[in-house]
């Protein structure tokens, strides 16, 4: 008779994925958000210049970025682009709720993990891919060029580019992995993030990148389509840790 054995647990040094990890930003936030309340920094006043913060708190600029981000969400600070951070003055008789934490990963953990996974998805690509494959990638780009004023129709082409390319890898759990990273992009932090940094100028940067990306797939260079990817998702991180506009 055929016995089931029974199934193995994890060893216990095996790191544990956390459901609804506790995302750093939303700690710096919390601290910052606490500092507020207890009157450290002014309504109406002006927050530490960003390099001055993140070396107080010990964290990165990006991991500040996403937190001041949080507190704009909840109206405890304003942007004000070319000026600073200003804290809000509280709304009457509306008490302040702790930074929510949103269910995907934060825009620059996102991004940093794209730019680890599609540099290398777009290598293997370079190697696999077939005429067809580059005919669905080349009329993303052009959609993506012919559209450069209309940011949504833009992103959607733009989607369908980066999907193309884990397609024509012939892997369906990489496709499956992009396709999940971009649903991620999605929520108030990278609504607000795209409000401050998404403009025609940084959609034209992307379409000479995805442009090199292309030229590297139709040579079969997989050292040159790692190279255009990764370099232009790191282009992209750093347009959003710039200057506020």
């Amino acid at each position: 008779m055929l016995q089931l054995l029974p199934q193995s647990s994890p060893a216990a040094d095996e790191p544990a994925i956390k459901t609804a990890p506790d995302r750093a930003y939303v700690r710096l936030a919390a601290q910052i958000q606490a500092l507020v309340a207890q009157g450290e920094f002014a309504v109406g006043g002006r927050l530490p210049a960003e390099r001055a913060l993140a070396e107080r708190f010990e964290v990165s600029r990006t991991a500040l970025r996403e937190a001041i981000i949080a507190l704009e969400l909840q109206g405890v600070v304003e942007v004000r682009g070319g000026s600073g951070i200003y804290v809000c003055e509280p709304k009457p008789g509306v008490a302040r709720l702790p930074v929510a934490q949103e269910a995907g990963a934060g825009p620059f953990e996102l991004l940093r993990a794209r730019s680890l996974i599609e540099s290398e998805i777009a290598a293997l690509a370079a190697t696999t891919r077939t005429d067809a494959d580059l005919d669905r990638i080349f009329e993303a780009l052009t959609t993506m060029r012919d559209q450069v004023s209309d940011k949504s129709a833009n992103e959607a082409a733009d989607r369908r580019f980066h999907l193309y390319i884990a397609q024509s890898t012939g892997n369906s759990v990489l496709l499956a992995t992009v396709t999940s990273m971009w649903d991620q992009a999605r929520g108030p932090i990278w609504d607000k993030i795209e409000q401050h940094f998404h403009t025609q100028a940084l959609r034209q940067a992307s379409q000479e990148d995805h442009q090199r990306i292309f030229s590297a797939l139709v040579a079969g260079d997989a050292h040159a389509a790692r190279q255009a990817m990764r370099a232009h998702l790191e282009r992209v991180i750093g347009e959003f840790a710039q200057g506020w506009r």
